[in-house]
């Protein structure tokens, strides 16, 4: 939401009385043809295909990051409600905080998720990440990660059996700390591989809240590939290893710039948990930009 504050002369305060009589059938009009709402949707996936092609570039691919020294980031929240036939509540929040020292940078970032209708919630969703890295030189640096998980609705299936409702077997934490080297194996413009390795705790809990805490080894490669200017390819892998679970994320990407005012991003994610039912999700995304 945006409030803007203009100073008025007293001829343009009562023009803009006179126009007032007129606003709320126009707001009525937009709310009803959907004008706004349809342009706040479209503005939602111009963002969203942004960030899939600007995460695919990997700032951090060629060493250490320039990032402004000292602490930055941002923090945005969202909120909706909806009374009468139906009652709903939406809430969402993100927070992304960033401080660099040197070779060192931190950075935490949250995200929670809430939703409720007519009073039953729907989603109690946290995801929370904390990400160090310390960078001795061009190719060598050390990690520290944390990440955090919950899911608040799995308390809800307590004391259910999950023969006979699979809901029982849902994720309510799923927690990690490592820590480890990495080095970067190749680093050209236009090839560069980089791979991290770690150690760490894995913590599990269930929705009938058995928990499992172990070791957990942790392993990563991020592999850029420029073919021309025009077109390059991204593959990053993820392994988080534990006595109870496999957990493997792998993201390949085709990025194409065909023209200057027409890109497009092809993408196929795959993750895999042992834990789960069904072990493996498959996603294939297809992000196109087009501007003229």
């Amino acid at each position: 939401m945006t409030v803007k504050l203009r100073t008025l002369g007293a001829g343009v305060l009562a023009l803009a009385a006179a126009q007032a009589l007129f606003v709320p059938a126009a707001m009525a009009q937009v709310a009803l043809t959907g004008i706004e709402t349809l342009d706040d949707r479209i503005d939602d996936i111009n963002e969203d295909v942004a960030d899939d092609m600007e995460r695919a570039e990997d700032a951090s691919r060629f060493g250490n990051p320039e990032f402004r020294p000292g602490m930055s980031g941002s923090a945005s929240l969202g909120y909706s409600g909806k009374t009468g036939n139906n009652e709903s509540q939406d809430l969402t929040a993100g927070v992304r905080l960033r401080y660099a020292q040197g070779s060192f940078v931190q950075t935490i970032g949250a995200a929670l998720d809430f939703s409720e209708a007519n009073n039953v919630s729907t989603k109690e969703d946290v995801f929370a990440v904390y990400d160090a890295n310390y960078y001795f030189d061009d190719r060598f640096y050390g990690f520290v990660l944390a990440r955090l998980q919950t899911n608040g609705l799995a308390t809800d299936w307590d004391g259910i059996d999950p023969a006979l409702d699979p809901r029982a077997d849902t994720i309510r934490r799923d927690a990690f700390i490592g820590f480890g080297p990495g080095y970067r194996v190749i680093n050209t413009p236009d090839l560069s591989w980089r791979v991290q390795a770690g150690i760490g705790i894995s913590y599990l809990e269930d929705g009938l809240k058995n928990s499992e805490t172990e070791t957990g080894y942790l392993a990563a490669s991020r592999l850029f590939y420029k073919i021309n200017d025009n077109f390059f390819v991204t593959n990053d892998t993820d392994v988080l290893k534990s006595d109870s679970a496999l957990r493997v994320n792998n993201d390949l990407g085709l990025n194409v710039k065909m023209t200057e005012a027409f890109s497009t991003r092809v993408s196929y994610l795959t993750e895999y948990n042992d834990k789960r039912a069904i072990r493996s999700d498959n996603k294939l995304g297809v992000s196109l930009v087009y501007g003229f």
